[in-house]
């Protein structure tokens, strides 16, 4: 029996995140049959924000290898200890809007997000211009990703707090984005 059960962990986020305001709307988990690599993956947005413009996509990325030496680690810990914090996984938060006519200046809202999503979640933004054909005005896509890592030990010793302030940043990124972005998508003609 392992030591950690993923799937009730990413469970427990879905809840937690529901509790912080999030509606999620679909679940996926993905294993690779080589190496045994696990991805789960949810989608959710505020609950304000229900067929608007923005999408939220988390991704928890499981290295068995990370999982099998935390176990390990465990097994060898006297009966009551706690483990050290040595072992974690990546978690992804990506943020998506559609197309924009007007999009942003990228080093401004680089500059705006970092302030939002501060120390509890480092943004990195980016944007891809793409052209239909080439008499077309290019179409502008703005992604904006937060990588955090959740601590193994912390999950193992059922952490409650766990994620709070990383989801309580997404959500005020997700707000701060959601006012912003009207000025920056198309018009209904």
């Amino acid at each position: 029996m392992a030591v950690i059960d993923v799937a009730g962990f990413v469970a427990e986020q879905k809840e937690h995140a529901i509790a912080h305001g999030f509606h999620v709307h679909d679940e996926r988990h993905f294993v690779e049959t080589y190496s045994l690599r696990q991805a789960w993956e949810v989608d959710l947005h505020p609950e304000e924000a229900c067929g608007g413009p923005l999408d939220i996509h988390l991704a928890l990325e499981v290295d068995p290898r990370v999982l099998l030496s935390f176990e390990d680690l465990v097994m060898e810990l006297d009966e009551g200890a706690d483990p050290p914090d040595l072992h974690h996984f990546p978690l992804h938060f990506s943020w998506s809007l559609p197309p924009l006519a007007s999009g942003p200046d990228l080093l401004v809202l680089a500059t705006d997000l970092a302030g939002v999503g501060g120390t509890d979640l480092p943004l990195e933004v980016s944007a891809i211009d793409s052209f239909a054909s080439v008499t077309d005005a290019p179409d502008r896509s703005v992604g904006i990703v937060g990588r955090v890592e959740v601590s193994l030990s912390e999950v193992f010793v059922g952490e409650r707090e766990l994620l709070c302030n990383e989801l309580d940043r997404a959500m005020e990124v997700s707000r701060w984005l959601l006012e912003r972005c009207e000025g920056w998508l198309p018009t209904e003609d």
